[in-house]
């Protein structure tokens, strides 16, 4: 597997911002900081840029038309997420995704997600399920186009209406500070033949229990759909060993 980056293409860099956002990013060096840390954190996470890449605070300064203070406070911030590597003699690089980690964030994942899913199941009115029906229709058809990208914003906000329905909305905001190096392994496995339709089949699997009212089967609807994930995280991390650090495993 290859995904190429070059701090030259704007596809995966920071575009430079224009208008009121230069304008702004100028004058307030904090706002910039967090537009770069949005982006370079997209880019990492989405695997635009991938382990082992080098990050040019320079070049990324000059595309956003400031100083490297905002880039380098970015970049501090994204360190402490675990998300770049800052080796002072060597350079700055986009870390290895640790396998150490994973475990426990899976753990922690699941824990938080079976609250909400029960929740959303006893709870669930009309709408909501109809709300969760049409974005699995719409992963089916980012699946049929071929669109990763689009696949992994749906799946994001399926698991975010189903913690919406639950009542308990920032159940979710955490889950997703917890799950942000398994959502780097999940991206690699996308592009693995049936991938992307097994997932849908499981959100379909999960979506008929909480229009069931069904806590106890959404449950274990849910459960069998993130221990998948622990399945595909074990082959593609053999697949693409440089992308991780860690001798433990999700074995």
């Amino acid at each position: 597997m290859s995904i190429d980056t070059d701090d030259r293409d704007l596809r995966k860099t920071p575009a430079k911002p224009t208008g009121k956002l230069a304008t702004r990013a100028a004058q307030r060096p904090a706002t910039a900081a967090t537009a770069i840390y949005r982006d370079l954190r997209h880019q990492i996470v989405s695997l635009h840029r991938k382990p082992g890449d080098p990050i040019n605070e320079k070049q990324i300064a000059q595309a956003y038309g400031v100083s490297r203070t905002p880039v380098r406070e970015a970049v501090l911030k994204l360190a402490d997420e675990g998300l770049i590597e800052v080796f002072p003699q060597s350079g700055t690089f986009v870390a290895r995704i640790p396998v150490d980690a994973l475990p426990e964030a899976s753990e922690i994942r699941k824990a938080l997600e079976l609250t909400t899913v029960r929740l959303a199941a006893a709870n669930a009115t009309r709408s909501q399920i109809a709300q969760l029906r049409a974005i699995v229709e719409m992963q089916h058809e980012v699946n049929a186009r071929g669109d990763a990208d689009g696949f992994h914003q749906s799946d994001e906000a399926f698991h975010a209406l189903i913690a919406e329905i639950s009542g308990f909305p920032g159940f979710w905001t955490i889950t997703q500070q917890v799950k942000v190096q398994m959502d780097r392994c999940r991206r690699l496995t996308l592009p693995m033949p049936g991938q992307i339709g097994k997932v849908i089949a499981e959100h379909e699997a999960i979506v008929e229990a909480i229009a069931g009212h069904d806590p106890d089967r959404a449950t274990l609807a849910l459960s069998a759909h993130l221990d998948g994930l622990r399945v595909t995280i074990h082959d593609i991390r053999h697949a693409t060993p440089a992308f991780f650090i860690g001798a433990a495993g999700f074995d």
